[in-house]
């Protein structure tokens, strides 16, 4: 299970656009796939239509954006992962399967083992 909340994609119903809320700020976020060249991409857009970036190649375990300087993008890291680390690189086959996008959030300092994950039915109860 994870400990990371991770942005739905269906990769079933790509190209996909979608509205996501994170860090308190309400986006557009577009997803697509380019079959010639197995990769996808991704855009961020304001609530307001805006977009910020489009088509920005997601790569594997690096975070979308990174280098990009615009205070309207989110501060949480979103980047697609396999977080079990047995993926080399994001596929049609395993993007939403063993790889997602996720928020970030998880402090590298922290024992993942001692958090609860997000979907979890546990509630501290014996």
């Amino acid at each position: 299970m994870s400990v990371r909340n991770y942005i739905p994609i269906d990769v079933d119903d790509l190209p996909e656009q979608f509205d996501y809320e994170i860090d308190d700020v309400d986006y557009i976020f577009e997803i697509k796939y380019n079959e010639q060249g197995d990769f996808f991409t991704a855009g961020i857009a304001l609530d307001d239509g805006t977009w910020l970036v489009r088509d920005w190649k997601i790569i594997l375990n690096q975070p979308l954006f990174f280098n990009i300087m615009d205070s309207r993008l989110p501060t949480t890291d979103l980047t697609p992962m396999d977080e079990s680390g047995q993926e080399k690189k994001i596929s049609i086959t395993n993007f939403g399967d063993t790889v997602f996008l996720y928020e970030d959030t998880v402090d590298a300092d922290s024992d993942p083992s001692e958090q609860i994950p997000i979907d979890s039915d546990e509630i501290g109860d014996d």
